[in-house]
């Protein structure tokens, strides 16, 4: 089969048959294979009737169902798990993203060498200050931390060579960083490609702001995850001896100072009666923390039962 196109959706019976019509279209018109996975997250509109309804008529569509509404990357999670085509695709269900772009999506993966394909909304049609404006602050904060090079990290169309999806976990809501957790997994060759972004025809958003400081604090989660994950004491445990040294050396300074007024006679105060011997032991305690938090954390690594797997691209 040549393309899976994983369709996560909540509440959008409406645009369901005009997407798959359109689907339908663009592949078939392309002669690619296909199959279209729509993953119903807990819809309580009737998606799911419209989803059976699609796939008695034809036999590309399939169905996953969730009991209750769990969340985009759990969608993805399963959606990506059942998708055998060579080129997976993700795709809104609410029109906004055009299927007629996945053909060239689909070369750009097969003829072009790429590992992933984002889009890139590069003509939003989205409210100037409730979306655009936080997304470009949010894709360039993404860009600096994550180091690629991605005008829109969080466009729902993209397209994948089949080995990236069943390699990597999307969980929690991840899904925004798709193209992080491919780069981490050894998926570099990563694209993009100006997409047309489309108004809602039915229903209405289903994120709010508070998606964007969510981003923002997952974005750092994967960053720290990424970067000491696998050597959580490079991260606690620096700062931790530090701390430590120089409460030490504030403790040793004030003793010291203490005996030398003492021993030449000079007025001098007790060293408990400084406040600069409670600062350095606050100091000594919270860098002994720091240390011990490093350690529990390798403890906890090193008990992973994945601690030693690894993505291998060729072998012989």
């Amino acid at each position: 089969m040549d393309a899976s196109i994983v369709v996560p959706l909540f509440n959008e019976a409406e645009s369901l048959p005009e997407l798959v019509e359109r689907i339908h279209k663009a592949m078939t018109g392309k002669g690619l294979s296909y199959e279209v996975i729509m993953v119903d997250d807990g819809s309580t509109d009737g998606s799911w009737d419209a989803v059976t309804a699609l796939a008695a008529g034809n036999p590309a569509v399939h169905g996953i169902r969730f009991r209750r509404n769990y969340g985009k990357s759990a969608a993805l999670f399963c959606g990506f798990a059942k998708a055998e085509g060579e080129v997976v695709f993700t795709m809104d269900a609410d029109l906004q993203d055009a299927p007629e772009e996945l053909p060239e999506m689909y070369d750009m993966i097969v003829k072009d060498g790429y590992d992933l394909v984002s889009g890139w909304k590069k003509h939003r049609v989205d409210n100037a200050l409730t979306k655009n404006l936080p997304s470009k602050l949010y894709n360039a904060t993404a860009r600096r931390i994550t180091g690629i090079k991605l005008h829109d990290m969080n466009c729902g169309l993209k397209a994948y060579r089949k080995e990236v999806v069943k390699s990597i976990e999307v969980y929690g809501e991840m899904h925004r960083y798709i193209p992080y957790l491919a780069k981490n997994a050894g998926y570099a060759k990563i694209g993009e490609k100006a997409v047309h972004h489309e108004k809602r025809k039915y229903g209405k958003s289903k994120f709010g702001m508070n998606r964007f400081v969510n981003g923002f604090l997952d974005l750092f989660s994967l960053w720290f995850l990424s970067a000491f994950g696998g050597k959580p004491m490079h991260f606690f445990g620096y700062p931790g001896i530090l701390m430590f040294l120089a409460g030490f050396v504030m403790t040793v300074w004030i003793i010291v100072a203490k005996l030398v007024h003492q021993a030449n006679d000079l007025p001098y105060r007790a060293v408990t009666d400084q406040p600069l011997f409670y600062l350095a032991l606050l100091v000594v305690v919270l860098g002994v923390a720091l240390f011990l938090a490093g350690f529990i954390g390798e403890m906890i690594s090193r008990s992973r039962t994945d601690r030693n797997h690894y993505n291998i691209k060729e072998e012989f």
